[in-house]
């Protein structure tokens, strides 16, 4: 095992120096060199981007995966995989299982009751719902997801390392600043020593020179003792000066480096709005489907409801059909009374409006007509709607002005 004792010994004096002076300038008794305004500001943002980008993206993983336990499994499967280099099954989503719940439970009650008719109507959709949910969660995943866990997993610890590199330099140069100003001060205390030159022994020696001329010349012959300490100072502030420069270079260097990186979070913010964007997408796909399954779903348990009644017996009706608030988003306080008041006795009041006769109807929510025979309604515009003979219990023909096509009864507040 190649051990260097040496290597290991400097870099322990390193480690312990840069300590030094980190405590040094905490307490305030050790000068600080501070860095460029730019590059602070730079330092604050990419610290900010960081920390928003934990919170987004753990809150995204809490609304795909609700269930902490769930995430958690989820995530190491996620990791089990990745090291794998295998791609991930998709998963069973939570509505796709209670869909099969309710399929199962619709044969074991018996496919031909009303009750299991309706479990295999819900259970259909249901799975339909789940099918939109899968969706959402790998267009999530690959789209958004990723790219935030990429980011913070890989571009943020090149940063983060290159950051305490920088650090490092910093902490040189002021140690450096620190023993060039202790050289330079034990220097100028010498030389301004009052007896610095007079506590030595002076000799006076007569000049070569001067004998070879004729004239008498004396010169004073320097004190060994005093020149060598002078030399000594001389060179270890020359030492100091030498090291101090290195380390500004280097600090420079790795300051340029940094800011180059930090530089890049802008085009980090450019990838992310690209992101989210697609997310928004996605969940608009999501949400856009869910409507669609929901009208349908309605629809059926309309009919489910109108079927099965019979008019000797008690009309055996299915599960009230999902609320269209939840499709078209929550309606007004009175809108909303007048719906839970009005929604049951629907049916019995479509039954008594003449074949050919017309009447006042009030919208309740908004609805989106799906072809060239169906009319677009805005919640509390009021319409004339009229039936033809034949024609489906669950919809009405409505006029508004010159438009006419077919309405909802779901929809709508028959007035009398």
């Amino acid at each position: 095992m190649d051990f260097n004792v040496k290597k290991l010994a400097c870099g322990a004096g390193v480690f312990f120096t840069r300590a030094v002076q980190f405590t040094e300038e905490k307490l305030g008794q050790a000068e600080k060199t501070e860095l460029d305004p730019h590059l602070e500001n730079l330092i604050t943002r990419a610290d900010s981007t960081k920390n928003w980008t934990e919170k987004i993206l753990r809150q995204t993983e809490v609304l795909l995966q609700p269930n902490p336990i769930d995430h958690t499994g989820a995530r190491i499967e996620e990791f089990i995989y990745d090291k794998l280099d295998k791609k991930l099954p998709s998963r069973t989503t939570n509505t796709e299982l209670l869909g099969q719940y309710m399929l199962e439970a619709a044969n074991e009650f018996g496919p031909g009751t009303p009750y299991g008719s309706t479990l295999i109507t819900v259970g259909e959709y249901q799975k339909r719902l789940g099918g939109a949910e899968r969706d959402l969660l790998q267009a999530s995943a690959v789209g958004f997801l990723t790219p935030l866990r990429n980011f913070l997993e890989g571009d943020w610890r090149t940063i983060s390392k290159e950051r305490r590199l920088l650090e490092n330099r910093r902490l040189d140069l002021d140690i450096c600043k620190a023993r060039l100003k202790k050289a330079k001060l034990a220097e100028a205390k010498a030389a301004a020593a009052p007896d610095f030159q007079e506590t030595r022994p002076r000799n006076y020696v007569l000049s070569a020179s001067a004998s070879a001329s004729g004239w008498e010349s004396w010169d004073v012959e320097t004190d060994p003792g005093v020149s060598e300490q002078q030399k000594l100072l001389s060179e270890e502030a020359d030492k100091a000066e030498h090291e101090l420069r290195v380390a500004q270079a280097e600090f420079d260097r790795q300051a340029e480096v940094t800011k180059l990186l930090l530089e890049g979070i802008g085009s980090t913010h450019l990838n992310h709005l690209r992101c989210l964007q697609d997310f928004a997408e996605a969940q608009a796909t999501y949400y856009a489907q869910c409507h669609h399954h929901m009208q349908d779903l309605q629809r059926e348990l309309s009919r489910c409801a109108n079927s099965i009644s019979t008019p000797h017996s008690a009309p055996v009706v299915c599960p009230d059909p999902v609320s269209s608030a939840f499709l078209s988003g929550p309606p007004s306080p009175g809108a909303s009374v007048s719906s839970l008041s009005s929604q049951r006795p629907l049916a019995m009041e479509q039954t008594q409006l003449p074949v050919t006769g017309t009447r006042k109807a009030k919208v309740l929510y908004d609805y989106e007509g799906h072809d060239g025979t169906e009319l677009s309604l805005l919640a509390d515009e009021l319409i004339t709607v009229h039936t033809v003979p034949g024609m489906d219990p669950d919809w009405l023909i409505g006029e508004r002005g010159n438009q006419k096509g077919k309405v909802p009864v779901t929809y709508l507040e028959l007035l009398s």
